[in-house]
């Protein structure tokens, strides 16, 4: 049976395969596993996709549509002077999945289509509307939360017995989606799902940029207005070269301290650090982690109830996420190196058991005691910590308990030690002999010395 199952994301779509061998493996797009959802209307009336469609926009940005699942409820979109089928849109980003899928699989049996947990009817027919478009299957429609929970279990092998409820912090590029899932003997039902369309990576961008603009846009204006709002194709090409290093930026400030922003127009590197990033943002997280704390209050459960909370989508990975979220709510979330992928490899095994071996995965989860430095000391003393995976992908239930003690060490016993034979017994006369024996030769000893030294002289 060789399945795809598709994350068809706001600003990035992930897919993952499986083969007849039974092993998942994401599929690549220009050596990467996200594909922009965007796409580009050219000039022949053909629909461009990924970042073929983004670097076509810097031409007539008219023509471009970022973010087609932003505008889901809005029937048609125009694109230059032609007004498009939503369906149409995002059938154009699923058939360049669908032929790199035929590429490696040599055709599909099965699709799963993820989708949020609020999505009515209406909403998920576009999904099955525009799969059929793209030529392929009927799809399988799958919630992401109820992916990203299949993915606790079935993946890292983390038991959630029937009844009780997982958390989903979903934070992707465009919106935030929080959810709480309860295990049933069947898979995951949604108890409670709350979301924030306007929060996400993109905005954590735009705020780092308006960030820069203030510190820069005083002494260099005209300069500083042509990059954020261009007026022709080379001033559009120096826009986007500002946002994508800022994106850069923020990610790197995920792992270390600074980074450095490079302005185009202005020929300026600006640096640029992770407390000025966490000052920029931390407002726009605190709303994310009470939305969290609503869906697990409309769940009627509290924090200590569940049996984890799981960090999904690529904004995630930001460790003040992390740390917000222990603060605020008391519970330690797991976190993932690769959170891009969990919703489609979570979909993809869908309905496996828990604990038993996926074919491959790609995440690796992390110990959330590097989730943020200043917090690092406390989180290790007072949260559980998830044990990271090996590197062969065989799922390892998460620790939520301290390192087992070493079982005790058989005590060491001594080689015996080989007894001394006893003394032999001497007669009665042989001790006085010997004491004679021995003065007579010292005495003669003395004699010999005498006559040598006499002899001399």
């Amino acid at each position: 049976m060789r399945v795809l199952a598709v994350d068809f994301g706001t600003s990035n779509t992930v897919a993952m395969v499986r083969g007849a061998d039974g092993r998942a493996r994401p599929l690549l797009f220009d050596g990467a596993p996200l594909l922009p959802s965007a796409v580009y209307l050219d000039q022949q009336g053909r629909l461009l996709v990924g970042r073929d469609a983004e670097r076509s926009a810097r031409l007539d940005p008219a023509r471009f549509e970022p973010n087609p699942k932003r505008r889901v409820d809005d029937g048609t979109v125009l694109l230059g002077d032609r007004e498009l089928p939503v369906p149409e849109l995002v059938a154009a980003v699923l058939r360049q999945v669908g032929a790199e899928a035929y590429r490696q699989l040599g055709g599909v049996d099965e699709l799963r289509l993820t989708h949020p947990a609020r999505w009515g009817e209406q909403r998920r027919q576009v999904l099955v509307t525009a799969a059929r478009a793209a030529g392929l299957p009927v799809p399988r429609l799958v919630a992401e939360p109820v992916a990203a929970a299949s993915y606790y279990t079935a993946v890292l092998g983390s038991a959630v017995p029937p009844g009780r409820a997982l958390a989903v912090y979903d934070l992707g590029a465009g919106t935030f989606d929080a959810s709480v899932v309860r295990r049933t003997p069947t898979g995951f039902d949604v108890l409670a799902e709350q979301g924030l369309a306007e929060v996400g990576g993109l905005d954590f961008d735009q705020a780092l940029v308006e960030h820069l603009g203030r510190g820069y846009s005083e002494s260099r204006t005209q300069m500083w207005n042509s990059l954020v709002a261009p007026a022709d194709p080379g001033q559009r090409r120096q826009r986007a070269l500002l946002y994508d290093d800022v994106r850069g930026a923020k990610e790197m400030l995920s792992r270390t301290t600074r980074a450095d922003v490079h302005l185009p127009a202005l020929d300026i590197s600006a640096h640029v650090t992770r407390d000025e990033l966490e000052t920029l943002i931390r407002p726009l997280l605190a709303r994310t982690v009470d939305c969290l704390a609503r869906a697990v209050a409309a769940a009627r459960l509290a924090p200590a109830d569940l049996v984890g909370i799981f960090l999904v989508g690529g904004s995630s990975r930001i460790p003040l996420a992390a740390h917000l979220i222990h603060t605020g709510l008391g519970v330690a979330p797991t976190t993932l190196e690769q959170p891009e992928t969990v919703v489609a490899e979570g979909a993809l095994c869908l309905g496996a058991p828990t604990g038993v071996p996926h074919g491959g995965h790609s995440g690796v989860p992390r110990p959330v005691t590097g989730a943020h430095p200043t917090a690092r000391a406390r989180v290790a003393a007072a949260s559980p910590v998830v044990t990271a995976l090996p590197t062969s992908g065989a799922p390892v239930s998460p620790a939520f308990a301290p390192p087992p003690t070493p079982p005790p060490r058989p005590p060491v016993i001594a080689a015996p030690v080989a007894a001394r034979p006893p003394a032999p017994t001497r007669s009665w006369y042989e001790e006085p002999l010997a004491a004679w024996t021995a003065a007579l030769g010292a005495m003669v000893v003395i004699a010999l010395v005498v006559l040598l030294v006499v002899a001399l002289r």
